[in-house]
């Protein structure tokens, strides 16, 4: 499954435009796997970071209250930290604080897939015009977007950490510590 959905992504001229479609049709059936190693799984295996990045930004958005409309990037992903509730209640039933780590696991994952397409390869060209950028050593362009400070994501993890405070209470899980440290 997850070798065909990466060259369907691959077969168009604009792998960006076939992974919104594909995510667009697959994120239901995410929203309705049952439990939480099945989804790690779908998403932790996906070659296709692209379409994986897709699906989360979609998961992220569909958990905030009021979603935005810019491009991904490094500030969107602040974002959805600063603005995404505990992701929606699947069907298995967690305690809250399980539900906080695995939206912890996800930023994580949208972040190291989002930081692999546009900053390590030319991902959002087609395959033939990708070879000739890779011949010419060519380099990615950084989004105006993705120009964020140190201060910035010390807010936004401050302000995260509080919202979580008012949830679960002190001390948090190790489990979260350590998904935090590593988000930051």
């Amino acid at each position: 499954l997850q070798r065909m959905l990466s060259m369907a992504v691959e077969v168009d001229r604009s792998p960006t435009c076939s992974s919104r479609k594909i995510a667009d049709d697959i994120f239901l059936f995410i929203l309705h796997i049952p439990l939480r190693s099945q989804r790690e799984a779908l998403l932790n295996t996906m070659e296709s970071q692209l379409l994986r990045c897709r699906l989360l930004e979609l998961l992220f958005q569909h958990s905030c209250d009021v979603p935005t409309a810019s491009s991904m990037s490094l500030d969107k992903i602040l974002y959805f930290l600063g603005h995404s509730s505990v992701l929606p209640q699947f069907q298995d039933e967690t305690a809250t604080w399980q539900r906080w780590d695995e939206m912890l696991q996800y930023l994580s994952l949208l972040l190291l897939s989002y930081q692999t397409f546009p900053l390590a390869e030319h991902l959002r060209t087609s395959v033939s015009d990708r070879m000739d950028l890779i011949a010419q050593k060519a380099k990615p362009r950084l989004q105006d977007s993705d120009d964020i400070s140190q201060l910035d994501i010390q807010l936004k993890i401050n302000n995260f950490i509080n919202r979580m405070q008012e949830t679960l209470g002190q001390p948090f899980p190790p489990q979260i510590q350590e998904k935090l440290f590593m988000l930051q």
